[in-house]
């Protein structure tokens, strides 16, 4: 696996991709996509309601600020040092615990008095690669419904509620159902070249996407290749014990046929240290079940993406980066139709 970094013209006309999700693996994909085209654009859910964007969100009446920040970081071409003020956390005070890339973002909020316009100003002080675009524009919560009937409201709240009712997730939903979607969003999903969903949290950062009116049934007609980027280990009070299948299993439940056409795993083994103590927070390394997502009619690849050292099990964003591209390349065909257009092979 070895993709050449692009030329500046190469870089320009690259293909548009659009990225689903939300959290640290969004955001970390992103990094590594920025360096192979400049039309990326990340749609990114806005149900979050804990730390400090639960704050400001409660306390300002705003979006949550948190996971979009996240990708304004990965994507923005700025000066170190304006990289280390926005992910800058206020130690003490009435600002502790807070990040400045929130607090930016709540000021830009209440100057043009639409978040969809804050990003997009933000973006411009960045100067970021491509878009970030929020999935909704709409106040929304997150409810989990789970196996044996309980339910809990707030995204924040999940995780303590599944380990105490001690059995899975069956849904998640928005409070109100099916929230009106950006336009911007759903046009980014027509216009794609190329469809990632994840790597991220399944239930709490990828399906709230999902559940916002249109943005399924854009993806599914969508003529783009539909890729999910697989998780490199289960999560902690939201996936323990899921395999690869059951997370594709969750996102067809929530979606619909056609939704992925390709599932992307990591292959490369997890460090003997890290799996020790992820084990001691109920998660490992996700088995890769190859025969049901076959059986699922779901084309796998599988390439080494983890990182190399580290004191977490991620994606390293250059080789997730690599592989992405990879595997559009050689499973896409150009065809011209007046504008540029790219199906899958049949």
């Amino acid at each position: 696996m070895q993709e050449t970094i692009p030329n500046l013209q190469q870089w320009e006309r690259g293909p548009k991709i659009v990225a689903v999700g939300g959290g640290t693996g969004l955001s970390t994909m992103l990094r590594g996509l920025k360096r192979y085209t400049k039309n990326l654009t990340a749609i990114v859910t806005v149900a979050d309601d804990g730390g400090g964007s639960g704050v400001l969100r409660q306390d300002l009446g705003m979006l949550p600020p948190g996971d979009v920040r996240h990708c304004m970081e990965a994507l923005a071409n700025t000066e170190p040092i304006m990289e280390k003020l926005l992910a800058y956390r206020f130690p003490e005070g009435m600002l502790a615990g807070q990040s400045f890339g929130n607090l930016l973002l709540a000021a830009l909020n209440g100057v043009t008095g639409s978040f969809e316009e804050a990003v997009s100003q933000m973006s411009h002080v960045l100067a970021i690669t491509g878009r970030v675009i929020p999935v909704t524009g709409a106040d929304v919560q997150l409810e989990a419904v789970f196996e044996n009937g309980a339910s809990v409201v707030g995204e924040s709240k999940i995780y303590a509620c599944k380990k105490e009712q001690d059995c899975r997730i069956r849904c998640v939903r928005l409070i109100p159902e099916h929230p009106a979607p950006l336009p911007t969003a759903l046009e980014a999903i027509g216009e794609a070249d190329l469809i990632l969903l994840g790597p991220g949290s399944l239930y709490t950062s990828i399906i709230p996407n999902l559940l916002v009116d249109g943005v399924v049934r854009a993806i599914v007609e969508a003529d783009a290749p539909k890729i999910y980027v697989c998780n490199i280990m289960t999560q902690d009070g939201e996936t323990e014990g899921y395999t690869a299948a059951d997370h594709l299993e969750a996102l067809m439940a929530h979606g619909a046929p056609g939704l992925v056409d390709l599932c992307l795993a990591n292959s490369s083994p997890v460090q003997s240290g890290l799996v020790e103590r992820y084990r001691r927070e109920d998660a490992a390394p996700l088995v890769v079940d190859r025969e049901r997502i076959l059986a699922m009619g779901l084309e796998l690849v599988e390439r080494p993406i983890a990182m190399e050292g580290g004191d977490f099990a991620r994606h390293d964003p250059d080789k997730l980066a690599q592989a992405i591209l990879e595997v559009y390349r050689q499973r896409a065909v150009r065809i011209f139709r007046g504008t540029r257009r790219y199906i899958l092979e049949e």
